[in-house]
């Protein structure tokens, strides 16, 4: 017998654990000013035409790809159970029914699971006309890890519906490609990481998807912190998104009684006037409801500690820019 949790050879299923109700997993997934800002691969965004949350009701909407290519994209959807389930048809042409007799759509059926009160699977499974149709998505457009960048997406934006994200900004008297080598040269990066009064030692770099950095911050009171950065986005000269943790001298996960485990980290830069405006949001990834109320009680240090770092940096561009 099947197992009918498995996938067939016509059928591609991810799913993921996300740490948000289900109710906030639903509202984003199917309220148009939130669906488009997690939707598809790394470096994807989308622009929608309609979008008609109603059994029978359109989506359209396009997949723009970092390389600048568009990808067409139609759905009807054919079921929805409110805060449990959706179905629909999707194509890549204006004609859908078209699409559907040619044997180019898929359906696809969306599941939002309870975990517990703070967690929600979601899963998706998308059912092609054959096994050739879903191997061709799979080897052409790279659907399942494009799947998988999906839904990691997916957790990071409810991340910063559960709790509202820390910013700080700043402008820089350097130009753009100045900055972003500040932030990624480790040579550069090591002179100015980290609060005012720390000297930071970098035991890694690994500047890739999937890299490890690992940093050593000797504390003013002789304490020897360890954190870790692992990057999820890299995109040369505007963005950098990484994971970053508590550690040990060896990159071992390491907690804090109270402090989430893990924090998001998106870098922004943009040329702005001849200047550049770099642009740092953190929020808690994967946390609890403790957690989060832990990371908001630090909202103050965390002020002081990045004002301290924008110092060094800045002085650092100076320092740089005056021996070129």
């Amino acid at each position: 017998m099947t197992d009918p949790h498995l996938p067939t050879d016509t059928e591609i299923v991810i799913s993921r654990i996300l740490h948000a109700p289900r109710a906030l997993v639903w509202e984003a997934w199917t309220n148009p000013k939130h669906v488009v800002n997690w939707w598809g691969p790394r470096g994807f965004t989308n622009t929608t035409k309609r979008h008609e949350f109603r059994v029978g009701g359109y989506w359209e909407h396009t997949m723009h790809g970092p390389d600048g290519t568009d990808y067409p994209n139609k759905a009807k959807f054919l079921e929805i159970v409110p805060s449990e389930r959706i179905t629909f048809l999707l194509g890549g042409g204006s004609d859908l029914e078209d699409d559907e007799r040619r044997g180019a759509t898929f359906r696809a059926t969306w599941t939002f699971e309870v975990v517990d009160a703070e967690r929600t699977r979601l899963t998706g499974r998308m059912v092609f006309p054959s096994k050739e149709a879903r191997d061709r998505v799979v080897r052409d457009y790279g659907a399942i890890e494009g799947g998988k960048g999906t839904l990691e997406r997916a957790s990071e934006y409810v991340a910063g519906l559960r709790c509202e994200p820390f910013i700080v900004s700043r402008d820089f008297d350097a130009p753009l490609d100045l900055v972003w080598h500040a932030w990624t040269d480790p040579e550069h990066f090591a002179r100015w990481w980290g609060p005012q009064g720390v000297q930071t030692r970098l035991a890694k770099f690994e500047l890739k998807r999937g890299g490890l950095t690992l940093i050593s911050m000797p504390m003013p009171d002789g304490q020897e912190m360890w954190v870790k950065a692992v990057y999820r986005e890299i995109t040369p000269p505007t963005k950098l998104v990484w994971v970053t943790s508590l550690s040990d001298k060896d990159g071992g996960d390491t907690t804090h009684p109270m402090w989430p485990r893990e924090r998001l980290t998106v870098v922004t830069l943009a040329e702005n006037a001849g200047k550049t405006t770099v642009a740092v949001m953190w929020v808690p990834l994967d946390a609890t409801a403790a957690e989060i109320a832990a990371f908001n009680a630090s909202r103050a240090g965390m002020s002081s500690g990045w004002d301290g770092t924008c110092e060094k940096l800045a002085a650092h561009l100076a320092e740089t820019q005056s021996h070129t």
